[in-house]
């Protein structure tokens, strides 16, 4: 999963997919266990296109980024596959966070540790 020669702006950019990765899966949430309820139970349909619209920039976002940070990183393509899977699944990006792009991001600022 590790490529040595990544440069600065793969380092930002990864960082980025990061974050964009935990926002995403908060808006996800926040459709599946706010707006949803309001649309269904309450009959209020206009958070719903709020945050909908919100979400599906940023579940764009998140997979163009995903696919742009693997070819950087020369992920194998299950690796970016996991990464994409985890967009549609609650609580998926943020446990591609931790097991994806944080070693990732580790083995980034640390390569030396892990070859030894």
């Amino acid at each position: 999963m590790k490529n040595t020669e990544t440069t600065h702006s793969d380092s930002k950019l990864l960082q980025f997919l990061r974050i964009l990765g935990v926002v995403e899966g908060i808006s996800f949430l926040v459709i599946l266990f706010v707006t949803m309820p309001l649309k269904y139970i309450w009959e209020m349909k206009e958070p719903n296109l709020v945050v909908g619209m919100a979400h599906g920039i940023l579940f764009i976002a998140y997979c163009l980024l995903v696919l742009i940070v693997g070819y950087r990183f020369k992920w194998k393509l299950l690796t970016i596959f996991w990464a994409l899977l985890a967009s549609i699944i609650p609580f998926g990006t943020f446990v591609a966070d931790k097991k994806i792009f944080k070693e990732e991001q580790e083995n980034d600022i640390f390569p030396l540790d892990k070859q030894l």
